[in-house]
């Protein structure tokens, strides 16, 4: 669709829609790159990193998991170096703690090793393999036959990066909008006035409080929402976003000496998330888990939050269908884990066997932005989309920018912002 340049529309040369970490790396990547053009960022909440960005583990990951030579494994390993960089030149408060990946039965040995290997193929930083009486010199409480230890994984406050690079890209001559929600993105269909800015700026963002901003080009890292904000400049409705909620538990406090850094399990290849583990925070506080149950609202924090248009766009989703068959018993176990406290805490004290139900007590949840293809597969990958007709050649979409996008958030927009140079022509 068409439309007609609202007479105050504001304008810039590039617009940036979603103020999380990605899309405020990408922000001030861009602006750095480009100090002669004029940028905004359009954010829907009063607040900038208000959900992924906000309500995530805060763990600065090695890059130990991810497929040797895969994006995702150079984008961590890089990103989690230029995190400490940054940290360090803006004075941001981090504690390089460490994190063991613990077997604890002898069946998990193989993937441990096979998974150290993994390691070093991907240059991870002072990886070695640590006996039981290591892992108990390192985690006292902690029991486990065989470790790897990654010394170099950290923990920070994320939404106080999140708020640096927000700061960086002022300082730099960015606008931030906030509670500017995108409903619409389109051509404008004529200038007022004879004018000649609808030629300038031929890209209506439309709010939907009926705001209106103009730009030559736009970057969506819309999260949650990157899915739906695609299809409205006529993309492909796959990948699909399906939103899975992660309940927390916290240790209490008199019980926080029970762990000193990052305590992981081995990574069970047959099931779609990592597993419960121990998470120190920067406050002081340690988080246990989370498990990894659907959410019924793409911003559904609570057991109670609740939207009919999201529950069924997630369950109409064939994708979704083909998942839930190939897991269900992982699906019924996240359930049931996520209802009884007890659960959840057998499977914690197969790493930390002092540890009972009245250490600790419920936490906060995050809701992770999973895409999935028609096949019912996890998008492990980045996946960009333009639009369609005139507007194609205007817009990019990251539609799915995966875990660890946190760590790799400096990393990933310098991809994506080579990836907009080339799109877009920019000089």
């Amino acid at each position: 669709m068409w439309r007609p340049l609202s007479a105050q529309c504001n304008t810039s040369d590039v617009v940036i829609v979603g103020g999380g970490l990605v899309g405020l790396a990408s922000a001030r990547e861009l602006i750095l790159r480009h100090p002669t053009l004029s940028f905004s960022l359009l954010e829907k909440e009063k607040t900038l990193a208000s959900h992924q960005s906000g309500h995530n583990s805060g763990v600065i990951h090695s890059g130990i998991y991810y497929t040797p030579g895969s994006l995702k494994a150079k984008l961590c390993v890089q990103g989690a170096a230029l995190c400490y960089e940054y940290c360090d030149q803006k004075a941001i408060p981090y504690k390089q703690c460490g994190k063991l990946i613990v077997a604890v039965e002898q069946e998990e040995i193989p993937r441990l090793q096979a998974l150290y290997e993994r390691g070093l193929q991907n240059n991870v930083r002072g990886l070695k393999l640590i006996s039981a009486k290591e892992i108990r010199d390192r985690e006292p409480y902690c029991r486990g036959l065989m470790a790897i230890d990654s010394p170099y994984t950290g923990i920070v406050n994320y939404r106080q990066v999140a708020q640096s690079y927000a700061e960086d890209f002022q300082a730099a001559g960015g606008s931030v909008l906030t509670e500017f929600e995108v409903n619409n993105i389109d051509m404008v269909k004529e200038s007022p006035s004879g004018s000649k800015e609808g030629i300038k700026y031929p890209v209506a963002i439309r709010s939907s409080k009926g705001e209106e901003v103009c730009c030559k080009y736009v970057v969506t890292c819309a999260g949650l929402y990157s899915d739906r904000l695609s299809e409205i400049s006529g993309c492909s409705p796959e990948p699909r976003i399906v939103p899975f909620r992660g309940d927390y538990l916290v240790l209490k406090p008199e019980k926080c000496y029970l762990v000193k850094g990052n305590i992981y399990p081995v990574p069970n290849p047959q099931f779609p998330f990592l597993g419960v583990h121990f998470t120190p925070r920067m406050d002081g506080n340690v988080w246990l888990g989370p498990n990894a149950i659907l959410a019924f609202k793409r911003e559904g924090y609570r057991l109670c939050d609740f939207s009919a248009t999201d529950l069924l766009d997630s369950v109409s989703f064939r994708g979704l269908r083909k998942l839930v068959l190939k897991n269900l018993w992982f699906g019924i176990g996240e359930m049931y884990r996520g209802f009884f406290l007890s659960a959840q805490v057998r499977q914690l004290q197969r790493f930390i066997p002092d540890l009972s139900i009245a250490d600790i007590r419920r936490g906060p949840s995050g809701v992770r932005a999973q895409a999935l293809d028609g096949n019912g597969n996890l998008v492990d990958d980045f996946v960009f989309d333009g639009g369609i007709g005139a507007i194609a050649s205007r817009v990019l979409h990251v539609r799915n920018a995966p875990s660890p996008a946190a760590t790799s958030s400096l990393a990933i927009a310098k991809m994506i912002a080579t990836e907009a140079e080339q799109r877009f022509e920019l000089i």
